[in-house]
């Protein structure tokens, strides 16, 4: 009977799930005083496979990423990397300086800094007389 679900494992893990249409990137979102920070894991991605878009209030990341090879699915034992186009849309906590944000990539991880608004800082105003 052990031998029955070992090689029932073995079929399922063999047959690759056909892929999505779009992959969904993974994300950590944090502040800062000053910035909005968004980072990702995208190894295997050139930067420019990759296009960012930024409202005030929402991020849009998309990209590509390609196989370096063609493989025969039933030549695959386990297949869990994603190959292929992939987006991800945030809707930001608060607005953004769209005009001062940056991005930089490093070691296959991206990094989005977002810069506030200068919203909520008060400012002091004098009455003239």
């Amino acid at each position: 009977m052990e031998d029955f679900f070992e090689e029932a494992t073995l079929a399922v893990a063999k047959k690759p799930k056909p892929q999505e249409d779009e992959g969904q990137l993974t994300v950590d979102v944090y502040q800062t005083d000053e910035d909005i920070v968004i980072k990702s894991t995208i190894a295997g991605v050139t930067v420019d496979d990759i296009d960012i878009s930024l409202t005030k209030d929402m991020v849009t990341i998309k990209g590509k990423r390609h196989a370096d090879e063609t493989i025969d699915a039933d030549d695959y034992y386990y297949q869990e990397l994603y190959w292929g186009a992939f987006s991800r849309s945030i809707i930001l906590p608060e607005d953004i300086d769209v005009e001062k944000a940056n991005a930089s990539m490093k070691n296959g991880i991206l990094t989005l800094r977002l810069p506030k608004l200068a919203r909520s800082r008060m400012k002091k105003v004098k009455i003239s007389s």
